[in-house]
């Protein structure tokens, strides 16, 4: 609600800026739409960082690697076992529970609880979920050219696509892309969670204020993309691995003063 009219009349306005006169017939007209390259150029910058605010979080950073990490050594060979079982020969090959174990392993990252994976894995059977899950990862790993990597992770999301398997969302998605792609994506499974996603990591490390996935103009899947390769820019290098940085902006969100 923006003001009161008159009794039993507001003025009020939704988050996308469209204002009316509550009670009044009308149609809300959305703000005009962007295209991809459009919406990747307005996506916030590692220049858009304010200088206190960066050299406050390098700060952080040289204390935080003065630390030798406790890394856990079985995760290099675990991810390289699955980098072979989501090759594209490995994927249509393997024993289906191999899937399954993955989904709920916290080995190198941690996707939280995946009851509804399990309960649809389960109601499935073995054969049926473990090929839902086989083209769950197909299209995110080898989907269409044409189509970005941004968007075919949102067709998933979205449901979009009837195949994908169920419960097969953000977390599982986003951990299978860390182990395929280690270099380029930190174990930070989600956008945005009160624990803490990339989002609010973004704004309480760095400063920045990431755009909503409720706002028309985005999708979930680019903004998962986009502010993983933000973040990593603003992370830099001195970092044993993804992980070791991961850890390293989880303990930054938490440090409320100098």
């Amino acid at each position: 609600m923006v003001r009161t009219i008159t009794p039993g009349r507001r003025f009020v306005k939704h988050r996308c800026g469209f204002e009316w006169e509550d009670g009044e017939p009308t149609t809300p007209q959305r703000g005009p739409l962007h295209t991809f390259d459009e919406l990747k150029t307005r996506f916030p910058k590692a220049e858009d960082v304010v200088s206190g605010q960066l050299e406050r979080a390098n700060r952080l950073k040289e204390q935080y690697l003065a630390v030798k990490p406790d890394l856990d050594p079985g995760v290099e060979a675990y991810w390289a076992k699955y980098r072979q079982v989501f090759s594209p020969d490995g994927l249509w090959t393997c024993d289906p529970r191999i899937l399954k174990d993955f989904a709920n392993s916290e080995i190198g990252a941690r996707p939280g609880n995946q009851a509804t994976f399990n309960s649809a894995w389960n109601e499935a059977g073995d054969a049926a979920a473990g090929e839902a899950t086989r083209r769950t990862i197909e299209y995110l790993l080898y989907g269409p050219a044409d189509v970005p990597l941004e968007d075919r992770l949102e067709h998933l999301l979205s449901g979009t696509k009837p195949f994908a398997m169920t419960g097969f969302k953000e977390a599982l998605l986003t951990k299978v892309l860390c182990v395929m792609y280690p270099e380029r994506f930190l174990t930070i499974l989600k956008y945005k969670t009160t624990a803490g996603g990339k989002r609010e990591i973004a704004r309480a490390v760095y400063g920045l204020e990431l755009p909503s996935d409720e706002l028309v103009n985005w999708t979930l899947g680019r903004l998962i993309l986009w502010s993983n390769d933000l973040l990593l820019t603003l992370v830099g290098e001195g970092f044993v691995n993804q992980q070791h940085a991961a850890s390293f902006l989880w303990w930054a969100k938490d440090q409320r003063g100098e």
